[in-house]
C-alpha cells in the first residue's frame, strides 16, 4: 500500500456551498491526493448568497494549527501548498513561513498561490492589505499563480490589452508558471473564454465557449486551481494539466442548475477525473523575454 500524498491547502471554508477548501479538497481527493486542510475563515455560506455568519480566523490560529502539524511531522510530508482566500494579510505571512519550512525540509515542492482578490463586475472583495500582500510578497515566493484576468491586472497595476500583452506581462513576474483564467481581452472572440498558461519557454491557451449563466456559480477558481495542481502532482506537463482543469470546470459549469450559485461537485464528480468534453491546450507563438526561473517541477 502506497503512502498518502499530502497537499497542504490553506484557504476559506463554508459549511454550505462550494468555495475555498469546500471547493478544493474534494477534487484533490478525487485525483488521489490527501489534503491537509487549514481554514482561514469559517462561514455558514459563501458571500454569493448574501447574508452569512461566521468568523475570519487570526494568523495566530493558523500558526497554532501549523504548530500541531509540525509536532506530528506532517508539514515535511507535504508535496505542495495551495493557498486561496486569506481573510487577513497576516495569514499570508503564516503561509509563506510554512512554504519556506517545507521547502527547507523537502528541497522539491510546489507552491500554488491563487491570489483571490476579486473579479470583473464585483471588483475587490477582500480586506485592505491583501492585494499588496499578493503583489509584493506571495507572487515572488510562488511557483505557480492562478489569477483571473481581474486579479492579474491588480497584480500588474494596469489592464492587459491582448494575449501577447498578457504573456509579456506574465514573463515579467517571478513564478515559474502564470495561469490566467477568464481571459476576455479584445482579441478573444466575444463568444469565447480563454485560459492562458505561461512559462519561461512556452505559452498555451485553452479556448471554450462562453457560458452565459446568471449568476455564475461561485468557487470556479478554487476548483480550477485544485485540479490544475492535482494533475501537475500526478505527473502531467503543464499543457495537459491546463487542458484537464479547463475541460473539467467547463463541463461542471454546463451541468450547473440554472440559478444555482454552486458547482455540482458531488453529482458530477466523474467530471473531475474524466471530463466528458475535452479542450486541448494550443501553443501560442509569442516570444518575449523571460525573467523567471526554470522548469515548474
Amino acid at each position: 500500500m502506497s503512502a498518502p500524498r499530502h497537499v497542504l491547502t490553506i484557504q476559506s471554508h463554508v459549511a454550505y456551498g462550494h468555495v475555498g477548501n469546500a471547493a478544493a479538497v474534494f477534487p484533490l481527493q478525487r485525483l488521489g491526493l490527501d489534503p491537509v486542510v487549514i481554514h482561514t475563515v469559517q462561514f455558514s455560506n459563501h458571500t454569493g448568497y448574501g447574508e452569512f455568519k461566521g468568523q475570519v480566523f487570526s494568523a495566530d490560529h493558523v500558526l497554532d494549527v501549523l504548530d500541531g502539524l509540525r509536532a506530528r511531522e506532517v508539514l515535511q510530508q507535504c508535496e505542495a501548498v495551495l493557498s486561496g482566500y486569506l481573510g487577513d494579510a497576516a495569514i499570508g505571512e503564516a503561509i509563506l513561513q510554512a512554504v519556506a519550512e517545507i521547502r527547507a525540509a523537502r528541497g522539491e515542492m510546489l507552491y500554488c498561490c491563487d491570489p483571490v482578490m476579486g473579479d470583473t463586475g464585483r471588483g475587490l472583495f477582500v480586506r485592505p492589505g491583501i492585494p499588496e500582500f499578493h503583489r509584493l510578497r506571495a507572487v515572488a515566493q510562488a511557483d505557480l499563480i492562478t489569477p483571473n484576468q481581474f486579479e492579474f491586472e491588480q497584480l500588474l497595476g494596469r489592464p492587459v490589452v491582448s494575449r501577447e500583452d498578457a504573456v509579456t506581462a506574465a514573463r515579467s513576474m517571478a513564478p515559474k508558471a502564470v495561469v490566467i483564467t477568464s481571459l476576455r481581452t479584445p482579441d478573444v472572440p466575444p463568444d469565447r473564454l480563454e485560459t492562458l498558461a505561461v512559462t519561461h519557454d512556452g505559452a498555451w491557451s485553452v479556448s471554450t465557449p462562453f457560458v452565459p449563466l446568471t449568476p455564475l456559480p461561485n468557487g470556479m477558481g478554487d476548483v480550477f486551481s485544485a485540479l490544475l495542481l492535482g494533475r501537475l502532482l500526478n505527473g502531467d506537463e503543464l499543457p495537459d494539466a491546463l487542458s484537464h482543469a479547463v475541460s473539467a470546470l467547463y463541463t461542471l459549469v454546463l451541468h450547473t442548475v440554472p440559478g444555482s450559485r454552486d458547482l455540482p461537485l458531488i453529482a458530477q464528480q466523474c467530471q473531475l477525473v474524466e471530463p466528458t468534453q475535452r479542450f486541448e491546450a494550443q501553443p501560442l507563438d509569442v516570444t518575449t523575454p523571460w525573467g523567471g526561473p526554470g522548469s515548474l517541477l
